[in-house]
């Protein structure tokens, strides 16, 4: 094992599939000399070479069109886009034809293709590079959508992305990139798509959650503990397919629940979740289900801690929960 942030297994989990399948190919938007304006495709230009690490023009849509048609003719082509913000424009790429290509031929094609984007706030971008746009993917049959919140699980999420056939939409939580490092399997390493981890046990409240907002719910969730409320908080990893059976189990659990996630309440996937529990494990709930997000307005810059869903707004829900 090696002690990794979440940037370094990535570009492992990178170099380790260029290395094992040459039909593994990255392209986008400074890929190349410069690694990505993260440094995530750091050295794999001079390891690969330009036919397999591409710089691409600014131009979402011909990012995601080219990899798609890579990926119809034998490829397993990584688009990166620079920020998740920046994805609107190949929008109509991938929801119009990457995700549809598997049904609208029958079968006859696939298109195992993988993009990576930077979501979320926590670095200071303002409007236009902090959006978590992840609800308008889940929203389109025929993709999947992962957002990991560990080092190890990227590594392993996006080695079991790579090898899909399905085209999957791969968001990297950029405020934890560099924030913490843990021990990250060498090699062959996967993590399963659909399946959610319980990040930490508890038996009175469930916090449900994924990506960035994993570390501040554990953050609540020892905060609550000195307070006599134990905690259970679920990383769902996978948004689609998620972990329905991870969810139901934790519901009967508890039978009170927080649901946390960065982008905007109105229509958020924490939506689904709770429609979700609504309809499978109404009876097994002790209390109203609360959603901690972000606000229901353009991503602020100033006011940044303010809409993030942090430590103390996932404590207040919490005790509200153990209270009713």
């Amino acid at each position: 094992m090696a002690l990794l942030n979440m940037a370094q297994a990535i570009n492992q989990a990178l170099r380790y599939e260029m290395s094992r399948d040459e039909r593994v190919v990255v392209l986008g938007e400074d890929v190349g000399r410069r690694g990505g304006v993260f440094l995530i495709t750091e050295g794999l230009l001079e390891e690969f070479g330009p036919e397999r690490v591409i710089d691409t023009p600014l131009a979402e849509a011909a990012i995601i069109g080219v990899a798609a048609g890579m990926a119809m003719n034998g490829l397993r082509p990584v688009a990166e886009i620079q920020f998740a913000d920046f994805i609107f424009g190949g929008f109509d790429q991938i929801v119009s034809n990457v995700a549809k290509m598997r049904y609208r031929t029958g079968g006859q094609f696939s298109v195992p293709m993988v993009i990576r984007a930077p979501c979320g706030g926590g670095v200071k971008g303002g409007q236009f590079h902090s959006q978590s746009p992840e609800a308008y993917f889940v929203h389109t049959p025929g993709l999947k959508v992962v957002i990991p919140s560990t080092p190890s699980d990227a590594k392993g999420l996006l080695i079991s992305s790579i090898r899909d056939e399905d085209p999957v939409i791969f968001f990297e939580p950029k405020r934890i990139y560099r924030t913490f490092k843990e021990d990250v399997p060498d090699g062959d390493y996967t993590v399963p798509l659909g399946v959610a981890r319980t990040a930490r046990p508890g038996s009175d409240v469930s916090v449900i959650t994924y990506g960035a907002t994993v570390h501040d719910a554990l953050a609540a969730a020892e905060k609550a503990a000195g307070e006599g409320v134990d905690v259970e908080v679920v990383d769902l990893r996978t948004l689609l397919p998620y972990d329905r059976e991870a969810i139901s189990k934790t519901v009967q659990n508890t039978g009170r629940v927080v649901i946390v996630h960065e982008a905007p309440k109105i229509c958020g996937f924490g939506a689904e979740i709770a429609a979700y529990i609504a309809e499978r494990e109404l009876l097994s709930l002790e209390a109203p289900i609360i959603r901690v997000t972000g606000y229901d307005t353009p991503f602020p810059y100033a006011y940044e801690n303010l809409y993030l869903p942090n430590e103390r707004r996932i404590l207040d829900a919490i005790r509200k929960a153990a209270s009713f």
